[in-house]
Formats: structure tokens, C-alpha cells, sequence
């Protein structure tokens, strides 16, 4: 049996979002999957009864704090200890679920992915990636997207590492091909850090790690052409997604709708995961709609059937 915890309290339209968003997903999820929703029972049972939902596929852990957007990461996790997010983390640590989800407080979410997960033991720097459409309706794993804004080299290139066995366990890609984003092909092109990036991936490449192709410019980004993996800093990475995210809206105003734009759709996504730590952590959109807490579920539950998690730490073992 497999438990996705969500935490029903989080984000911007919690809890209504959060629990219609675990009715869709009850729909989808496998038959040995379930549902555990952590926040106020009272409020989450008068929703369900709203939606006409009596699946016994949700579970209900009642807690009485909510970690407020505004407030300190660290010290709320700490001090609300009855709180949506803590009390989450908690359960995953007594693997009581087998991932946790949320669109609450992003700096909270990380606090226990870093404390309570924690990193796999040689990861450097855990890291947060995105999916984003590619021409040939493929995905494009990007990471990091915003949790990392200075990374040096050799986080970069365990970034390669992670990025790879993501894009293989998750989305079934053979052999990805993992890229450097840079600003030409060659490779002494971009500033020190690339280059000095790129000398490190390039040797993790030849020794077999990862399918190390070379840099790859911005104007490839999406074509599928050269990469499924691109590999970048935080600074850069949400500067992308945020790019994506503006031109979807630009889109959609404009009344342009194909595959490829739809796909850039952040509801569809549903969420980021955290690579790099000892269990399944997805960090949802603050302001995810029902549609986006459904796929963030889903997503979650993919990762968890992947075993990511195992076959990360089983290559670290073996680095």
C-alpha cells in the first residue's frame, strides 16, 4: 500500500483547493494507493461531504497550526509543532507515508526536507527540478529552478547525476541526454563557472555516470534536439520557469492554445520535487487550483512507484 501524504492546509486557497484537489486525484491514483490528508478534520470532512466524496481511499490526520506564509521557515517548523507541515514530515520520517506533498510555505517545506529527510548521504546540495514541455511533446527535466542561486561546479555536476536517474526512473527515458545550459556549444564558452562545470561533466561522461552531450544554448532549450536533462543554477533555472510561466499567461490571452503551449501550464506539472533527499518531497505552487494539488498527488505517487529515491542513493553508495 502506498501513502501520499498532503498537506491540506497549504497555500494560497487551502483547504478547499487542497482537499477538491485530493478528490480528483482519488479518481487517478493506482488501486494500492492512498491518500493522507494532514490538517483541520472538521474543515477537510465538510469539504469531502461538499464534493460528494466518500472514498475510503483518504485518510485524515487532524492537526491544530498552520505554517502562515509570513512566518519564519525555521522557527515555525519548530514551534508549531502540531502543524500541517510538521506533523507531514513526521510521518514520513516514521515512514508512516511514502511522500509528502504541499503548496504551503516553500522555506518550511525545505526546513524539513533538509532536517527531517535530509540529504542523501554525497549529495552535496539537494536540488529542486521542473518539467517543461519540448517541441516533440517529450519533457525536459531543468534543474535547479530556484532552490541553489550560486552552485559551484561540482554541485553542477552532481546535478547531472540527479537529473539523469530522474528523467530515467520518473519518465521512462532511456539513456537521457544531459546538457549544460551555457551561452554557445563550445567548450570553453560562459564564464568560469561553466567552464569550469563543464570539465567536471565532461569526466563524468566518459566514466560512464551520465550521458553527457555538451552545453546547450537557450535557443534549445525546447527544441528536443539536444537534451532531455539541462543542468543550471537557481538563479537561471526559475529565472526560466518564471519566463515559461509569463509567456503561458501571454498565450493564453491572446487565444494561441496547442500542445505545446498548454503544456507549459503550471496546474499540469503540479508541483517541484526536491532531488536529492531520502524521501519524496513535492513543493507545490502557492496558488495551485485543485487541478494543480491533483497532479501534484499524481506526481508524487509517480516518483514513489519510480524508487528514484533507492537507485539515487544506491549511486551516491557507489560514487
Amino acid at each position: 500500500m502506498l501513502r501520499i501524504g498532503l498537506d491540506a492546509m497549504g497555500g494560497d486557497f487551502a483547504p478547499e483547493a487542497a482537499v477538491k484537489g485530493a478528490v480528483m486525484a482519488v479518481e487517478a491514483i493506482g488501486d494500492e494507493s492512498r491518500i493522507v490528508m494532514f490538517g483541520d478534520e472538521q474543515r477537510i470532512r465538510e469539504i469531502l461531504a461538499q464534493e460528494g466524496c466518500t472514498s475510503d481511499k483518504i485518510d485524515i490526520v487532524n492537526t491544530t497550526e498552520v505554517i502562515e506564509m509570513g512566518d519564519h521557515p525555521a522557527n515555525a517548523f519548530r514551534q508549531k509543532s502540531d502543524s500541517s507541515i510538521t506533523v507531514g514530515f513526521g510521518y514520513l520520517a516514521k515512514g508512516l507515508i511514502d511522500g509528502f506533498a504541499s503548496a504551503g510555505s516553500t522555506g518550511a517545506m525545505m526546513v524539513g526536507s533538509m532536517f527531517v529527510a535530509k540529504p542523501v548521504e554525497g549529495v552535496i546540495r539537494p536540488t529542486i527540478s521542473s518539467v517543461v514541455p519540448n517541441a516533440k511533446g517529450s519533457p525536459i527535466v531543468l534543474l535547479d529552478v530556484g532552490l541553489n542561486v550560486d552552485c559551484k561546479p561540482e554541485v553542477l555536476a552532481q546535478y547531472g547525476l540527479i537529473g539523469s536517474l530522474f528523467a530515467e526512473s520518473v519518465y521512462g527515458i532511456e539513456n537521457p541526454r544531459v546538457a549544460l545550459l551555457n551561452i554557445g556549444e563550445e567548450e570553453t564558452k560562459g564564464n568560469a563557472q561553466a567552464v569550469a562545470a563543464h570539465e567536471l561533466m565532461k569526466a563524468e561522461g566518459e566514466k560512464g555516470s551520465y550521458n553527457f552531450v555538451g552545453n546547450v544554448e537557450g535557443s534549445h532549450i525546447f527544441s528536443g534536439k539536444i537534451a532531455d536533462v539541462i543542468v543550471c543554477d537557481g538563479f537561471v533555472g526559475n529565472t526560466i520557469l518564471k519566463m515559461v510561466e509569463g509567456l503561458y499567461q501571454i498565450n493564453m490571452r491572446m487565444g494561441v492554445e496547442n500542445p505545446f503551449w498548454l503544456a507549459m501550464n503550471y496546474e499540469k506539472v503540479g508541483g517541484t520535487p526536491v532531488l536529492g533527499v531520502n524521501f519524496p518531497v513535492t513543493i507545490g505552487h502557492g496558488k495551485s487550483t485543485p487541478l494543480a494539488i491533483r497532479n501534484m498527488i499524481l506526481s508524487t505517487e509517480r516518483t514513489v512507484k519510480s524508487r528514484f529515491t533507492e537507485r539515487l542513493q544506491k549511486a551516491f553508495k557507489a560514487e
